[in-house]
């Protein structure tokens, strides 16, 4: 990837876009602001009946999750009302999911059973969920959201990608609002694929237009200010705006990157993964909501979220500011 191709990715400042509001589905995890440590590892969210009702039935563990994560996130962003019915411009509010395993136990299930005893076997209340796109597609149906939706599966930067992409729809002008969802669930065909212990884990942010927060009251929690996707972390950091020895308040990525560490002196690290275990797609979202619990605690300078870099493919860098 060229150093062209790498500024392209950047965002421009055309239109200031604030995170309004965030929403958990858990375990173990009551709020936001348990993710800056240490965690109660009790609490959060219930698998056991948090999946379950009429609402959620017919879909995919992953599909479950992310619409509870978006239920919670859209009722803070105050844009559900008593009866949880979306209240917002649904013609202008994008929904964009970063996962990477999300539907893989179905697409696998699907596959087995057609090998087994061909296609007309499949059930056809399972098949839909074999779609890679199944999750942006029932948070859309369940809130009536008619703009942008789709799904990014990019790896380890999937979810600060997706939140990039969001940003992006609301920078040009091709939504006024988008829901923003990180899920991964936890089943025998994710922890395969990861080759240890999956994690159920479900997460939403709401992005707005800093003037369109303002003018119907909601409160920020964070800016995303800047973007970058690299080869490798030093270049995704350079593209983002992050300058050798520079501080930032609070670094939130791998701890196992040391060539990071040379470059930034941050004041307070936070390695998601080491706490909760894989996170896969969900942890870009997820570091989103743990800088704005951050901002909100008071604490000042730069929120900086990495992902990737050794041993992946690519690396991403967000920047975030109060």
């Amino acid at each position: 990837m060229s150093t062209t191709s790498i500024a392209r990715r950047r965002i421009p400042n055309v239109r200031e876009v604030v995170v309004t509001s965030i929403g958990l589905a858990l375990p173990g995890v009551a709020t936001y602001g348990d993710l800056l440590g240490p965690l109660p590892g009790a609490g959060g969210f219930d698998v056991a009946t948090g999946l379950s009702g009429r609402e959620l039935r017919h879909k995919d563990r992953a599909s479950r999750l992310a619409l509870r994560a978006a239920e919670s996130a859209l009722h803070d962003a105050g844009l559900t009302d008593d009866a949880a019915a979306f209240t917002g411009a649904a013609d202008e509010t994008a929904v964009v999911v970063s996962t990477n395993l999300g539907n893989a136990d179905s697409v696998c299930e699907a596959a087995a059973t057609i090998a087994g005893a061909g296609v007309r076997a499949l059930s056809p209340l399972g098949l839909p969920q074999t779609s890679s796109n199944v999750t942006a597609g029932w948070v859309a149906i369940r809130y009536g959201l008619r703009g942008p939706n789709l799904t990014v599966c990019n790896g380890a930067t999937s979810g600060l990608d997706a939140l990039a992409w969001a940003r992006n729809l609301v920078v040009a002008g091709r939504a006024e609002a988008a829901v923003v969802v990180g899920v991964e669930p936890a089943n025998d065909v994710a922890t395969k694929l990861l080759g240890r212990q999956s994690t159920d884990v479900a997460v939403a942010v709401v992005l707005e237009p800093a003037h369109a927060a303002a003018s119907r009251g909601a409160r920020p929690r964070a800016t995303i200010a800047g973007y970058a996707r690299a080869p490798d972390l030093s270049g995704a950091l350079a593209a983002a705006g992050v300058a050798q020895e520079e501080s930032v308040g609070l670094w939130l990525g791998d701890e196992a990157e040391a060539g990071a560490r040379r470059l930034l002196a941050a004041t307070r690290h936070i390695d998601l993964e080491a706490q909760l275990g894989p996170l896969s797609g969900a942890l870009g979202i997820l570091q989103c909501a743990a800088a704005a619990a951050h901002f909100e605690s008071g604490a000042t300078g730069r929120v900086l979220a990495t992902a990737g870099g050794h041993g992946h493919d690519a690396a991403a860098a967000l920047l975030l500011t109060p």
